[in-house]
Order: C-alpha cells, then sequence, then structure tokens
C-alpha cells in the first residue's frame, strides 16, 4: 500500500480514538500518549501523522462536521405531501438525536477553542454558516410554494438556528431535569408560528425603527 494511501486510512482511526479519549478524559486528560495506548501503538505514529496536539485537534473539529453535515439526516424527498415534509425538517432540527450528533460536552469544548485558536473558529463558524444558508434554501422553497409566510426569512433561519444551540445550554443549566423534548417542543412551536406569521419581518423593522427613533 502507497504512503498516502496507507495515511488516509490510518488518520480517521486516530481521529475517532481522539474523540472516545476526550469524551472519557475531557480536553484536560487527554494527551497523545492515552490515544497511542488506547490503540496499542507508540506516540511516535500519531506524531508522525499530525505533528502536534493542535494539527490533529483541527483535524478532529473537520471530522466532526462531516459528522454534523451527514446528510442522510436532512433527506426528505421521500415525502411527496409538502406541508409534511416541511415539518419533517423543523422536527429534525430540534430533535434529540440531531442535537447529540456530536456530544454536547465536546461541541462547547470546541467552541471554547474557538475562541482561541483562529483555526478552530473559522471553521466552527463556516460549519454553521453552512447549515444556516442550507435552512435558508429549505425556507425560501417553502416560501414559494405558500407555507412559510414569514418575509424576512434570512432572520429566521438567524433564529431558528441559534434556538437549536441554546437547547443543550438549556437542558443542562434550566431544564430542572425535564427531559429534552419538553424545551425542545416549545421551541419548535415557537419556530412555527414565527415562520406562519406574515408580520415578522414588519414587526421586528418596526421595532428596531422605534428604537432608533426613525418614525
Amino acid at each position: 500500500m502507497r504512503k498516502n494511501q496507507k495515511a488516509d486510512l490510518r488518520k480517521p482511526e486516530i481521529l475517532e480514538n481522539y474523540y472516545q479519549v476526550l469524551l472519557e478524559e475531557g480536553f484536560e486528560g487527554t494527551s497523545i500518549g492515552k490515544i497511542a495506548k488506547r490503540m496499542n501503538i507508540h506516540p511516535s505514529l500519531i506524531i508522525h501523522y499530525f505533528k502536534t496536539k493542535e494539527n490533529m485537534t483541527i483535524a478532529l473539529v473537520d471530522l466532526l462536521i462531516e459528522k454534523y453535515e451527514a446528510p442522510e439526516f436532512l433527506k426528505f424527498d421521500h415525502i411527496q405531501d409538502l406541508e409534511q415534509r416541511f415539518h419533517a425538517l423543523i422536527d429534525t432540527v430540534f430533535s434529540f438525536d440531531w442535537s447529540r450528533t456530536i456530544d454536547p460536552g465536546l461541541h462547547f469544548g470546541f467552541y471554547y477553542l474557538s475562541f482561541r485558536n483562529p483555526k478552530i473558529r473559522k471553521a466552527y463558524e463556516a460549519m454553521i454558516r453552512r447549515f444556516r444558508d442550507f435552512l435558508l434554501g429549505e425556507l425560501e422553497f417553502y416560501q414559494a410554494k405558500g407555507i412559510v409566510k414569514a418575509n424576512d426569512i434570512k432572520k429566521a433561519a438567524d433564529i431558528i438556528v441559534t434556538l437549536m444551540e441554546g437547547l443543550e445550554f438549556h437542558v443542562h443549566f434550566l431544564s430542572e431535569r425535564q427531559p429534552f423534548e419538553i424545551f425542545a417542543n416549545y421551541a419548535k412551536h415557537l419556530v412555527l408560528s414565527m415562520l406562519k406569521d406574515e408580520t415578522f419581518s414588519s414587526n421586528y423593522a418596526d421595532q428596531i425603527k422605534m428604537r432608533n427613533g426613525v418614525k
């Protein structure tokens, strides 16, 4: 097997083990030595492929983004009725399974790292924006079909992403041990009301004008 082909096979294996060690040990307790021990290999092999732990961390971010953007979650073409397909989309993005595509502890751990590492910030920002743009495209489609009534669908897509990201914050700090689905369903109904409201954008614009003293 050629060198590049071997690296293509070995690197994902190392990153998957890095992910598992992070789950068990956290960012502070994870080391190249512990990853190597889990894989029963010499640490020098990991260093050979990634050079530094920072390089490996950035590569892991890219791998997690691939998991997050896995297409099987967002395939609804088999649903013929467009209203049902629209609700399937909203149900999915507010579901527990979607929220746990990436372990929330690691997700927020990388969020923290994004403030310290410009490369991680750039990768995470690109991931969030791609998903926002995906939602925007979907909302434009359903708007054209008369299912979505809100005028400012870009702002609506931003709000959806923000609410989705806040669900894990809520379940960790504010839920008082209630199931994830209770607040997620509440957030989902807020989104549906927003998307069905023709005055959504104009009301928002009016509030901004009033705040700025514009008549």
